[in-house]
């Protein structure tokens, strides 16, 4: 087993240079000389008020400096990687703040051993000094159904605990009123978790052995071990073994929950999940509190109390009443702090109705004169495509994933039904405006979006005449649209090889006289071959051909083949 790798420069100095990094990109914080601390800028802010301390072992980023600000902590100390800070530190904050004329100083710690003893240290010793100070512990892990004399282990819990202590002092509450306020508090939050991967503290093997396909329930934050291994299981169940667990009245750390208690609710990162998975905990866990009547009435989703890289999560629960409520609302400046909403998550309708306006469906129109020519137009394409499918998959797949023929024969087929269930529109604008929402819709892959970008942008020259001119006037909107948005031009061998010189002859359509439209067509259909067959000889510079080197692309763009197939089933069935 090998030490895993780090993006540091060196492992003694990480956690000073993390800390000196939070500090650089916040201007709101500062570390104290000398010391692991970091504090507020805006210390003269807290005169006469309670400040908070918390801290403990670095590796649980962002907690806890990130949580420093106005309504949150007043300063945090941080340790070693997972070890308690020294007494001196802890000691050196609570005097900086006593004596920038604090009312009092609130200690905030996590019920670790070390924790407790190098924090009680520097407490006895301020009140030796004189310092008003108080701790107050949190421990708000639900895992051990039978907890040791040591506890029940503080984890994500304790943020909760800043906020609500935080707005505390910020409305001016006195030391002791706010240890009460808490201490009531702690005893309703809940915390646990679940791992799939262990962690490594710099330079160190993991802290502990995970089979694959294997995850943990219950472990801390440290990696010290929980209660139950098992296979890896869906997100929902998952989050239902959580919260079954966290609530089971026969688990003496168990957090009581009822039908109709309101609950925030935070699901913590710890380290190496990614957003999306996080997302779809969320998901979960608000659904299956709502399943057993519970109100939740914020949720907090993402990292806020970490494990280095271990890839897992926790769930926390705090229940609340609207006093509490708003405590945990107030406003605070703490870069780590999420900027929630205010709006209850329970109770509220998820789905708004979509304000898209899409123009009116071919059905509310009549077949006009031009609909049987339509017709054979658009049944002679789907059969040139369906008939050149594997043709073109071929020529696909030197540039990638060979799907051009089998998307092209998507919408052909799309197309084929569309002419046996809907009324072909008189209107070509109307037509176009169809045909683009049934490429958006049934084609895919970047040649679906470029269709559709052209249908799109020629379509409204043509809802009121249909004339040489509204036709060339419609060619060059579809083609300037295909470059606007893809990027391309011709000669960077795409389908504008073949599509740019036949709009080219087709722009003629303006100037011709009414019986010279087919030989102008007939034109721009050569024009588009000999421009398919061009891209033999062309470097691929937009597209996914663009990653392949040139030497390996010796046959003509799949893109531009279907192009000049296209035009050229247009050009037979007029002459049909």
């Amino acid at each position: 087993m090998e030490v895993r790798r780090k993006l540091l420069n060196s492992v003694e100095k990480c956690v000073d240079e993390a800390l000196e990094g939070l500090v650089r990109s916040n201007g709101g914080l500062s570390l104290l000389r000398g010391h692991r601390v970091v504090l507020r800028t805006d210390l003269e802010s807290i005169k006469g008020k309670v400040a908070l301390l918390s801290g403990g072992g670095s590796g649980h980023e962002p907690a806890h400096a990130g949580y420093i600000g106005m309504g949150m902590l007043s300063g945090a100390v941080a340790g070693a990687v997972f070890a308690s800070p020294p007494p001196g530190s802890v000691l050196a904050a609570i005097l900086t703040l006593w004596k920038e004329g604090a009312s009092g100083v609130l200690l905030i710690v996590k019920n670790y051993t070390g924790d407790r003893l190098n924090f009680g240290i520097a407490l006895e010793q301020a009140r030796a000094q004189g310092v008003q100070v108080d701790m107050v512990i949190v421990a708000d892990d639900c895992a051990f159904a039978q907890p040791s004399k040591a506890g029940r282990r503080g984890l994500c819990g304790t943020v909760f605990i800043h906020k609500i202590a935080g707005a505390l002092a910020e409305k001016g509450c006195t030391l002791d009123e706010i240890v009460v306020r808490v201490n009531e508090a702690t005893k309703n939050i809940g915390t646990l978790g679940v791992s799939l991967s262990p962690c490594s503290v710099p330079g160190c093997l993991p802290t502990f052995q995970l089979p694959p396909g294997e995850m943990e329930l219950g472990l801390g934050i440290h990696g010290e071990p929980g209660i139950k291994r098992s296979k890896v299981a869906s997100a929902d169940e998952v989050v239902k073994t959580i919260i079954s667990h966290m609530t089971d009245s026969s688990n003496k750390s168990h957090l009581s929950l009822k039908s109709g208690d309101k609950v925030v609710l935070c699901v913590n990162n710890l380290g190496a999940l990614s957003c999306l998975e996080i997302a779809v905990v969320s998901k979960a866990a608000v659904l299956c509190l709502e399943e057993r009547g519970v109100l939740v009435v914020r949720v907090m989703s993402g990292s806020f109390m970490t494990s280095l890289e271990m890839a897992g999560l926790s769930l926390t629960l705090m229940k609340v009443d609207e006093e509490m409520l708003r405590l945990f609302d107030a406003k605070t400046t703490a870069p780590a702090w999420p900027n929630l909403s205010t709006a209850s998550v329970s109770g509220r309708n998820l789905f708004m109705e979509s304000k898209e306006t899409i123009a009116a469906h071919s059905d509310n129109y009549n077949e006009g004169s031009e609909s049987s020519v339509i017709r054979l137009v658009l049944e002679s394409v789907c059969k040139i495509l369906l008939q050149r499918q594997e043709e073109l998959n071929a020529l696909d797949r030197a540039a990638g994933d060979g799907d051009c023929g089998s998307t092209h024969a998507l919408v052909a087929n799309a197309i084929q039904e569309w002419l046996q269930t809907s009324k072909i529109p008189g209107n070509l604008g109307q037509l176009f405006a169809d045909l683009a929402l049934l490429v958006q819709e049934r084609m895919g892959g970047s040649s679906g979006a470029l269709y559709c970008l052209f249908l799109s942008a020629a379509a409204p020259h043509l809802k009121q005449n249909c004339d040489g001119a509204a036709w060339a006037k419609a060619l060059h909107a579809g083609t300037e649209a295909m470059k606007k948005y893809g990027g391309a031009e011709p000669g960077d061998r795409t389908m504008l090889d073949a599509l740019c010189p036949a709009v080219e002859e087709l722009m003629k359509l303006s100037t011709a006289p009414p019986g010279g439209h087919i030989a102008i067509l007939q034109s721009a259909v050569e024009k588009a071959g000999l421009g398919a067959e061009s891209t033999r000889n062309l470097t691929a510079r937009a597209g996914r051909a663009s990653y392949v080197a040139s030497e390996h692309l010796t046959q003509p763009d799949p893109g531009a083949v279907a192009v000049a197939a296209i035009l050229k089933a247009i050009l037979n069935a007029l002459k049909a």
